[in-house]
């Protein structure tokens, strides 16, 4: 962009000294630091002459000239970042050096955060790579090892997701029957699955859309893992690696089928699979069309907790189906919440997710009424009688929902404010699911210790 007088009013009282920087007559970079003036009305800035430099900085070729301020804060790092960078040739004039700038490129910490900064220079670091892969003959790309490139890869971390209703299938099947621990961990290995190769899926269709390239403010728990876009990862590998995931859940899903109840399993296998193909893919792209929340209620609620549960008990039970409603319930409020930073990259990209139809209030307030929906469902559920009284335990998560509303509420507009949050609001999903699990392991013991206790103890 040109230089400006307002971009030099920019520069006006918020920095100390510029440093120029240039080529040497041997083409080495080299900087010296300068006091300096500005002319705004003539959008000049003058420049002391370093006196005594062995090297001076030349009139016949462009120098850069910036200007930036950094506060250190120990143990943490910095803040207040900022800087502006001017190019241009310099004129001397009576031991002075003059610079008309003819474009410029600045950041201001409080006006973008760095994690945006970093994203919006994403095309410019490819046409570096680009250029330094035709001088060395040899494409350059970055590189993250194994480990860490599958972990963001599949977002291993998010597996939360699938433990939680696998697990209720499975205990809701022990308190009424035997355990069958191989058959346990062949479900949950094929959820996993099944989940993973929609995590990996939701990236190759998500590029191919142009969701991901369109967001630039992706924060750990939203935006993908932009292992394509990063060039970590190819389109085709994020595409196979899906494929094997698929593959190994339908695999395993057929095995589990033919030895504990064909048409029961391959159906809810079946409706399991679908819907996480057409979460993103088109041609149904159902989170396009505001309807992700309702697949991943589907998907990681009822789908997952009666397919755990029917291979243990081998038929299904209006219970399983009970207990998965609040799970259900919380899961969708991940995918929910966590489409609020991604609005503007959705809404470019043609995803039309709720928080892109609908307005902070309509969607803080829809956040609130489902927490309470959930949570009035874990107490139906526990005082009637259709779950073990002990599952009240998880309604000990009830102030973690209403801290994370409020700060929806607070944050709905700063991405980097809010995401700590939409780690609690996943901490929110884990920890009700896992004290309704240990509600439920609670009865299975006082069902085993005393079997003729009040069906309120068991």
């Amino acid at each position: 962009m040109s230089a400006t007088g307002g971009m030099l009013s920019g520069i006006e009282g918020r920095f100390s000294h510029a440093v120029i920087a240039f080529l040497d007559d041997e083409g080495y970079p080299l900087s010296v630091a300068a006091d300096f003036e500005l002319d705004l009305e003539n959008d000049v800035v003058t420049l002391s002459d370093p006196p005594g430099a062995v090297t001076r900085p030349p009139e016949d070729q462009e120098v850069t000239v910036t200007f930036s301020h950094i506060r250190p804060q120990p143990g943490v790092g910095y803040d207040e970042r900022r800087y502006v960078s001017l190019w241009g040739r310099l004129d001397r004039r009576g031991g002075r050096l003059i610079l008309k700038p003819v474009r410029e490129r600045h950041w201001d910490e409080q006006e973008m955060t760095f994690f945006e900064f970093a994203e919006r220079g994403l095309g410019q670091a490819h046409r570096y790579l680009g250029r330094l892969s035709e001088e060395r003959g040899q494409r350059v790309r970055p590189r993250l090892s194994p480990g860490w490139l599958f972990l963001r890869a599949t977002r291993l971390p998010f597996l939360t997701a699938t433990f939680v209703p696998v697990a209720l299938g499975i205990a809701v099947a022990a308190r009424h029957g035997p355990f069958r621990p191989e058959w346990a961990l062949l479900t949950l290995l094929a959820a996993a699955f099944v989940h993973l190769g929609l995590n990996v899926a939701n990236d190759v269709f998500d590029t191919m859309s142009g969701a991901d390239s369109a967001n630039v403010t992706p924060t750990q728990f939203s935006g993908g893992s932009r292992v394509i876009l990063y060039g970590l990862m190819s389109l085709r590998g994020m595409a196979l690696l899906s494929a094997a995931f698929y593959a190994g859940a339908v695999a395993i899903g057929l095995f589990l089928a033919v030895a504990r109840g064909f048409w029961p399993l391959f159906w809810i296998g079946a409706a399991g699979v679908a819907i996480s193909v057409a979460y993103t893919a088109p041609p149904l792209r159902l989170v396009h069309r505001g309807l992700g929340e309702i697949a991943v209620a589907l998907g990681f609620g009822p789908i997952m907790v009666l397919g755990a549960f029917f291979v243990q008990a081998q038929h299904l039970s209006w219970e399983a189906l009970y207990v998965s409603l609040p799970v259900a319930l919380l899961i969708a409020l991940v995918l929910y919440a966590n489409e609020i930073p991604d609005r503007p990259g959705d809404a470019a990209a043609g995803k039309r997710t709720l928080p892109v139809r609908y307005s902070q209030r309509a969607i803080v307030g829809g956040y609130r009424a489902a927490t309470a929906l959930a949570f009035a469902l874990i107490a139906a559920g526990a005082v009637t009688s259709l779950l073990p009284l002990w599952t009240l335990i998880a309604l000990a998560t009830i102030p973690i929902a209403v801290r994370v509303a409020r700060a929806l509420d607070r944050f709905y507009n700063s991405p980097y404010e809010l995401m700590p949050h939409l780690g609690t609001n996943v901490q929110l999903h884990l920890y009700t699911g896992l004290l309704l699990l240990a509600g439920y392991i609670v009865a299975i013991v006082v069902g085993h210790v005393a079997p003729h206790a009040s069906i309120w103890m068991r």
